[in-house]
């Protein structure tokens, strides 16, 4: 057994006894954290109080409390977590719509399997190269590991929030729909979490958990900050500093409302302008390669023909 051999087997004997003392320590934390909820719950039921419990957003429609993946908070908040997830993680966790002990869990993981699983793979995949290009392709490998977590998180940022923008018209309409009907703010805001959930799928969410910090003692600006978290847009801003305005000082909010609406829709359409001049200058390249080509075979295809025929008669000729 060459020296290469014995460097794999050894880091992959490593990784596989860190990956066993990691989960014997995160399935021991998880009976502990059942232990004690038994024990509060049993001890709630003894004593007869029930606490009171506000609408929970991450829960079911039926009230239930979705089953939740989540590591020992200690892990994420000591060094190691600190290392892998930084505080710009932990924001884009919290924009990207996830519970965040769930988010923050799943994206330690993530990291941690990564960095360990894609360098043991590179260790078997160049185990026959020499070592400085072993080693070459193990840091490359772990680099990899740590980053594919952050860029897919980065797309599911963009994603929501290119999403909050598509839905931001619709939820213009609907607001200035329900004020017109004489709805306070806090009860259009109510009735737009609740029944407009299905068409303004991450507002709907987002305005469930403000609504629910609103009940919990948070002031109304409070709890509405953190949609202008969620988007980089400034329209979501402007609509959410109209919302906080009228809450505090009243007045009425139907213009307002419906010349921002008229503003958005004029946007819209500028950007689809964009997105139409956009592919029309791609579809010439298209066009260009494809019937450009065809084109040439009908117009100038006979000529070509009868140019050859000639040239042919010529030479049988001499």
């Amino acid at each position: 057994m060459n020296a290469n051999n014995m460097l794999i087997w050894s880091m992959a004997l490593l990784a596989l006894a860190v990956l066993v003392m990691g989960g014997a320590m995160a399935l021991r934390a998880h009976r502990n954290e059942q232990a004690e909820q038994r024990m509060e719950a049993a001890l709630k039921a003894r004593s007869g109080a029930v606490p009171w419990k506000p609408v929970d957003p991450m829960a079911d429609d039926d009230g239930s409390q979705q089953e939740t993946f989540t590591v020992p908070g200690h892990w994420l908040s000591g060094k190691l977590g600190q290392a892998l997830l930084a505080d710009e993680d932990r924001k884009l966790i919290d924009v990207c719509g996830t519970e965040p002990a769930t988010g923050q869990s799943v994206f330690f993981v993530a990291r941690v399997v990564l960095g360990l699983g894609l360098p043991l793979v590179a260790f078997v995949l160049f185990r026959e190269k020499s070592l400085v290009y072993l080693m070459t392709a193990a840091f490359a490998a772990l680099a990899l590991g740590i980053m594919i977590p952050k860029w897919v998180l980065r797309h599911l940022v963009a994603k929501r929030r290119a999403q909050v923008t598509e839905e931001l018209p619709l939820f213009v309409d609907l607001l200035r729909l329900l004020q017109g009907v004489g709805l306070s703010i806090d009860q259009t805001l109510q009735v737009l979490a609740s029944e407009f959930s299905s068409v303004l799928q991450v507002l709907g969410r987002e305005l469930g958990i403000a609504n629910a910090q609103y009940v919990n003692g948070r002031s109304r600006a409070q709890s509405l900050r953190r949609l202008t978290l969620i988007s980089d847009s400034d329209d979501v801003r402007a609509i959410i500093a109209l919302l906080i305005q009228v809450d505090r000082h009243g007045g009425a909010v139907q213009e307002p409302l419906k010349q921002f609406s008229m503003r958005l829709r004029e946007k819209r359409q500028a950007q689809f302008k964009e997105k139409i001049g956009k592919i029309t200058v791609k579809m010439t390249g298209v066009m260009v390669l494809t019937l450009l080509p065809a084109l040439l075979v009908i117009t100038a295809g006979p000529g070509f023909v009868a140019v050859i025929r000639s040239l042919s008669s010529m030479g049988g000729a001499r």
